[in-house]
């Protein structure tokens, strides 16, 4: 008779999720996170997206219909260090 050999029955081990207390994702633009922000962009800009329905790119590079009141979030955090920083829209 021919020797089997049997498989193991223990499932692969996966990676751990991070469990320490202070762990908090990295925020990214990738995320939407930047749609939580008003940001800096030329008025005229603004003014022909609203118009027409065009793409504008802010200070910190976010390219976005522009749709909502900006009055109503808080200025994005990388358009104020850009503007500080002396970049011009």
């Amino acid at each position: 008779m021919p020797e089997t050999i049997e498989s193991p029955t223990q499932a692969p081990a996966l990676p751990r999720p991070d469990t320490r207390p202070d762990a908090t994702p990295d925020p990214t633009t990738g995320d939407g996170d930047h749609d939580r922000f008003a940001h800096y962009c030329r008025k005229d800009d603004v003014t022909r997206a609203y118009i027409t329905g065009e793409a504008i790119e802010a200070l910190c590079g976010k390219k976005w219909v522009p749709s909502r009141d900006p009055k109503r979030y808080p200025v994005c955090p990388t358009c104020v260090e850009r503007k500080a920083a002396g970049w011009q829209l």
